[in-house]
C-alpha cells in the first residue's frame, strides 16, 4: 500500500509503496500497513539482534566496539580505526576480514579514502565492525576464523539465535547479503518486537548492552549526517538501524517500536515513512522528526518540495 510520495512544486511526482507496522512495549500491534506479518529481509537492520547474539555466545565487546558490530558505518576515520583496534586485540588483521571489499559508504568519508589512495577494501566496506565482531567471536567459542560466514559455522548460529530470541518467531529463510554474511527472513512485526525487547532489555543483560552501546554511541552505528545516528542524539535512549532497500526498525526509550520496508527500495522514501511513524507514535518534537527526515526536494539547488510519509 502506499507509503510515501514525493511532491515537487505542488505535483505529487512519484509514490512509494510498501510495509510497516508500530508496537507496543509488550509486542501488541498498534497499527500496521500492507502486510507486515510477511517475512522480509531486514538486511542489515539485522546486526543489532546478531550482535546480541554473539555477545550471548560470549563476545566481550563493549562502547564504540559494540556499536560498530551493529552498524554499517560510514568509513570515515575514527570507525575505521575502532575496527582495527577490535581486530588488533585478538591478534588479527585486515587480511582476515571476509566481508566483500568495497569503498567507504559515506559520500565524504569515500572523497577522503580515494584522496588519500585509497581503493576498495574489506576495512573501507560498512559492514567490516560485524565482521570484526564476528571473527573475535569464533575466538570465544573456540571456533575457526576461517570459513567464518558459513551458515553452519558456530557463529552464524549464535547470530541467528540473537534474532530468533529477540524477534520471537523462526526464521523464514535465509540468503546471502551484499557483504557476503548471510541474511535471514524475519517478518517487520518481529523485527519491531525486536528492537523494542532491545531497549527493554534487563540492566546486564546480552540486549541491554548492544542497545546501551548504540544509544550512547549513535555515530559508530552510521556516521555524520547519517539519519539513524541523528534520530538516536536526538533522543537518548532511543536506537535506531537502516537497511539496504530500504528496511529500517527503531525503538522508542519506553518500549513502542516501528519497522518498515519500502518495495522499491527507496532510500528517500525510508527516512519520510519513519517520520510518519513517529508522528503515529505521537513524536511532536521538531528536533527529533528532523533528525529523522530525508533531504528536501531540490529545484535549482533550493527546496521545492518534500518526500512525504501518507499513511493511511
Amino acid at each position: 500500500m502506499p507509503l510515501a510520495q514525493v511532491v515537487r512544486s505542488g505535483w505529487v511526482e512519484s509514490v512509494h509503496t510498501g510495509h510497516a507496522v508500530i508496537v507496543d512495549p509488550d509486542g501488541s500491534v498498534i497499527a500496521a500497513w500492507g502486510s507486515p506479518a510477511e517475512p522480509v529481509l531486514p538486511r542489515s537492520s539485522n546486526k543489532p539482534l546478531q550482535a546480541v547474539g554473539m555477545v550471548e555466545a560470549g563476545l566481550a565487546l563493549e562502547g564504540p566496539h559494540l556499536a560498530l558490530a551493529a552498524a554499517s558505518h560510514s568509513g570515515e576515520a575514527f570507525h575505521l580505526a575502532a575496527v582495527r583496534e577490535v581486530l588488533a586485540a585478538g591478534g588479527l588483521t585486515e587480511a582476515d576480514l571476509a566481508n566483500a571489499p568495497a569503498l567507504p559508504y559515506g559520500a565524504a568519508a569515500q572523497v577522503a579514502w580515494l584522496q588519500a589512495g585509497g581503493g576498495p577494501s574489506a576495512l573501507a566496506q560498512n559492514c567490516s565492525g560485524k565482521h570484526a565482531a564476528m571473527l573475535r567471536t569464533a575466538q570465544v567459542l573456540g571456533a575457526p576464523t576461517l570459513g567464518y560466514l558459513d551458515p553452519d559455522h558456530p557463529v552464524q548460529r549464535a547470530a541467528v539465535a540473537g534474532v530468533e530470541r529477540l524477534a520471537g518467531e523462526r526464521i523464514a529463510g535465509s540468503g546471502v547479503d551484499g557483504c557476503g554474511a548471510p541474511v535471514v527472513a524475519i517478518s517487520l512485526v518481529g523485527l519491531a518486537r525486536a528492537f523494542g525487547r532491545l531497549v527493554q532489555a534487563p540492566a546486564g543483560s546480552a540486549a541491554e548492552r548492544v542497545a546501551s552501546a548504540m544509544a550512547g554511541n549513535p555515530a559508530y552505528v552510521g556516521g555524520t549526517d547519517r539519519d539513524v545516528t541523528r534520530f538516536m542524539a536526538a533522543l537518548p535512549g532511543a536506537v535506531a538501524k537502516d537497511g539496504a532497500e530500504a528496511v529500517h526498525a527503531f525503538a522508542l526509550p519506553d518500549g513502542r517500536a516501528g519497522a518498515l520496508k519500502v518495495a522499491d527500495g527507496s532510500e528517500r522514501a525510508r527516512a519520510a515513512v519513519v517520520v510518519g511513524l513517529l508522528r503515529e507514535l505521537g513524536i511532536t518534537d521538531a528536533g527529533v522528526l528532523e533528525a529523522a527526515g530525508p533531504a528536501p526536494v531540490l529545484g535549482g539547488g533550493r527546496p521545492v518540495g518534500a518526500v512525504q510519509a501518507v499513511l493511511r
